[in-house]
């Protein structure tokens, strides 16, 4: 194996070293690994910057609890070694934007883990990160469905997000890999809606891969016109309000003076249209198992969303179901069959799985910032590196013995075949340990160090 200069790589443990114009700082003992990892983003930053950086991915990572911003120097031993501004700066001032630094984890991630020309599968979808406080910028009362009240709101910053869908050669399930994420402000007049911002991060990932199609994916409430602009690479799969009402396809022109019709006649919503409906049964393959499915289409317009543009209607219901539906969609893909769209449709929950790991295993929305700059980017930082430890995992990390030492450890996981993101993390944090604590000139061990190599290894796991 080769290191990023070219020289053979010789150590397992790679010095990302400090600007020589500041001595005072040491170097950050990284494995070769995560370095590997964390290399292709380099341009993204400062040198400094990109230190800072690498060091803050590890410290979030090797960080058990109380991942906050201080916290993430504890986690990576820092902080006797770097200043607590020195994080905070970098999530406040520091110059580095994070569109482009997601744009260059997307790039990462399509190299490790999508085939080569294959199309990209794409979920969206926001999640609020409670927080508390009147001065926490764009923080406020907000949906969240994962909250405990009965209401179903909460108080905090809600992400909109842009996750790619992939899999994993070791996991039955559709992992998701958060990429590109932006605040969302709550309140009319405030800033772009939801749809708005969901609408953008897809067309920068269109315009980031102009050879592939972008398959993108989303629940009920990503609908409107903001998708009518969308590239032409770019199709987008979402649940039909029951109240939405589509159209025919507009009949051909008569000859006659004035505007032509737009719309065909009125189709009714779902619920009519399933009623006179012909079913067919297709095999849908989705949530680890194949089910049989009753699945029915219709090519027709859906004038309030978008427009004149023609797009399909899929109705699916279970085969026990003998009336009604279970699920419909509305698809600006007119060539993927009824029972592709809706198992694309299913891997839309990979993305809640990526916001339920990314929040309560590695710590996102821990932190306690307030200002501006630092609010919009420290959860998106989190759910990247959550993505970052995942590409980590893929390409060194995984060993089917992991498996097999979790069950041996906890031994009531008598089924479990399959490492879980806490696996990947705790495959990391002792992949840090072990690079914090090789020296480079190997001596005898003192006591107190090996007591704190194996109370660091236990806690890895806490």
């Amino acid at each position: 194996m080769r290191d990023l200069a070219g020289g053979t790589r010789k150590s397992a443990v790679l010095n990302v070293r400090l600007l020589p114009t500041n001595p005072v700082l040491p170097s950050l003992n990284l494995p070769a690994s995560l370095l590997e990892t964390l290399s292709a983003l380099g341009p993204c930053f400062t040198a400094p910057g990109f230190v800072t950086f690498c060091g803050l991915v590890a410290g979030l990572a090797g960080r058990v609890h109380r991942r906050t911003v201080v916290g993430m120097l504890l986690g990576g031993c820092l902080q006797q070694a770097w200043p607590h501004d020195r994080a905070h700066y970098f999530f406040a001032r520091a110059r580095w934007e994070l569109d482009q630094l997601g744009l260059a984890v997307a790039q990462l991630v399509v190299l490790l883990l999508v085939p080569p020309g294959a199309d990209l599968r794409v979920a969206v979808d926001d999640s609020v990160f409670r927080r508390s406080g009147r001065k926490v910028h764009g923080a406020g009362w907000q949906h969240d469905g994962s909250s405990p009240a009965k209401n179903k709101l909460s108080y905090g910053n809600c992400f909109v997000t842009a996750a790619i869908l992939a899999d994993l050669p070791f996991c039955s399930r559709t992992v998701g890999l958060p990429v590109l994420a932006r605040l969302h402000l709550p309140g009319k007049g405030k800033g772009p809606g939801k749809v708005e911002t969901a609408a953008a991060l897809a067309s920068q990932l269109a315009l980031a891969f102009p050879g592939r199609l972008v398959h993108v994916v989303a629940d009920a409430a990503y609908h409107g016109p903001a998708l009518r602009t969308l590239p032409e690479n770019v199709t987008w799969t979402c649940r039909i309000p029951r109240n939405a009402v589509p159209y025919d396809l507009a009949p051909p022109r008569t000859g006659k003076r004035g505007r032509p019709r737009a719309k065909g006649k009125r189709l009714g919503t779902a619920d009519d249209i399933a009623a006179a409906a012909a079913w067919a049964t297709v095999t849908v393959p989705a949530y680890r198992r194949e089910d049989i499915k009753h699945v029915t289409e219709v090519t027709c317009l859906w004038y309030g969303s978008w427009h004149t543009r023609t797009v399909r209607l899929i109705l699916s219901r279970d085969q026990r179901t003998s009336s009604g539906y279970d699920l419909a969609l509305v698809t600006t893909d007119l060539d993927a069959s009824p029972a592709t769209l809706v198992a694309r449709y299913a891997t839309r929950w990979a993305i809640e799985q990526a916001f339920a790991d990314a929040r309560n295993v590695l710590g996102a929305g821990e932190a306690r910032n307030r200002v501006r700059r630092a609010v919009e980017r420290t959860v998106p930082f989190a759910m990247l590196a959550y993505t970052l430890i995942v590409c980590w995992y893929a390409r060194h990390g995984h060993d089917p013995a992991d498996i097999d030492d979790r069950r041996a450890a906890q031994p009531w996981y008598r089924t479990k075949t399959e490492p879980a993101f806490e696996d990947m993390l705790i495959k990391l944090r002792r992949t840090i340990i072990a690079a914090r604590f090789s020296p480079s000139c190997p001596s005898q061990p003192a006591h107190d160090q090996i007591r704190a190599v194996l109370a660091a290894w236990d806690a890895a796991a806490a």
